[in-house]
């Protein structure tokens, strides 16, 4: 278990970013499917999602959250120090979004900019790496982004989204602390099986079949094990917050809020009843906004809690699982902090 404390790293604020365009999961299918999917809504709680146009990449929805967040916060370009991009939604196989982003917005040539792939756990892998590297003192201001485009209008699960989130040196502030895991054994119950260089992307490839429920699917489509995911998620992630918790000697009481990735409602309530957690301190977002990837902590925090975090204070327990396996939590602390509203690009 990687169990961490960092010290001297404000939380200076978050916005995210969502496609203007709605997908009903209920009205835009097939009537033919109609019944298949209310069963499927009532177990999985989506109803809308949020899907990118065909000429939009997760990077334009990440750089209008980075933007507007650059513009409430007024921070100067050239004090950026750090650019970290968490997305499985490249703009290309190479070279790297973050270093595209860096230009795309203004930023000094001194910056790191690098990617990290990682999708529904990566928020918290995120905050950890930049936060490290503020806490070792040769970063003063970075950005972290998280998100992907990985909504079809076939598949029920998935939405778009695009966030970013500022971290700064702050001597005074609270230490953040983290609990990061990994297990690769379960590689196979989340993947995308072709494009990669053990199945590069071929003709056959892009001949759809159709399942026993009647939907189409293509061979490079994402492969969800949902039974492995279901035992993986419900197993993994309530020890993992008592774990945290008992590490940073805070009692869950004292939390405000526990902020759990959108998978569906049946794994969230169970983590939620597990952990015994009111239902109040538990927001969601999944019946309008679907499953997010990696963005779906911010995009949680923004779309349910911002008029209640922006310039306040807070205690966080925010805790992400999913492709790799892996799963990480973080606890964090905001104090003042800026939360715009969530916006639509």
């Amino acid at each position: 278990m990687a169990l961490s404390t960092l010290h001297n790293v404000r939380f200076a604020g978050m916005a995210s970013c969502v496609p203007r365009r709605v997908i009903s999961n209920l009205e835009d299918c097939p009537p033919s499917q109609r019944s298949e999917r209310e069963r499927l809504v009532r177990n999985i709680g989506i109803q809308t999602r949020r899907i990118c146009m065909e000429w939009q990449c997760f990077s334009d929805l990440a750089f209008d959250a980075t933007e507007k967040l650059l513009d409430q916060l007024q921070w100067k370009r050239d004090e950026i120090d750090a650019l970290i991009v968490v997305t499985q939604s490249p703009d290309y196989l190479a070279p790297a979004t973050a270093i595209i982003l860096q230009d795309r917005l203004g930023l000094a040539h001194s910056t790191i900019a690098f990617d990290v792939n990682l999708g529904c756990s990566g928020y918290p892998f995120g905050l950890h790496l930049l936060g490290s590297m503020i806490s070792a003192g040769g970063v003063k201001k970075g950005l972290v982004l998280v998100g992907d485009k990985s909504a079809t209008v076939r598949d029920p699960l998935f939405s778009d989204a695009g966030t970013a989130t500022a971290l700064e040196f702050d001597a005074s502030a609270q230490p953040m602390h983290f609990d990061l895991n990994s297990d690769g054994s379960g590689y196979k119950a989340i993947m995308l099986p072709t494009g990669g260089h053990r199945d590069p992307y071929g003709i056959q490839h892009s001949i759809a079949t159709r399942d026993e429920h009647g939907f189409l699917h293509l061979p490079s489509d994402m492969v969800l094990d949902g039974p492995a995911v279901l035992s993986f998620s419900t197993q993994r992630v309530p020890p993992a917050v008592v774990r945290l918790l008992e590490y940073s000697k805070v009692d869950k009481e004292h939390i405000d809020y526990f902020v759990f990735h959108q998978a569906n409602r049946m794994i969230n309530e169970t983590i939620r009843k597990k952990l015994g957690l009111p239902a109040e301190k538990v927001p969601s977002t999944l019946s309008d906004f679907g499953n997010t990837s990696g963005a779906s902590l911010p995009v949680t925090l923004t779309a349910r809690l911002h008029e209640r975090l922006n310039n306040a204070k807070a205690k966080l327990l925010l805790s992400g699982f999913g492709i790799g396996l892996s799963w990480g939590s973080a606890l964090v602390d905001v104090d003042n902090a800026c939360f715009p509203p969530m916006s639509e690009a």
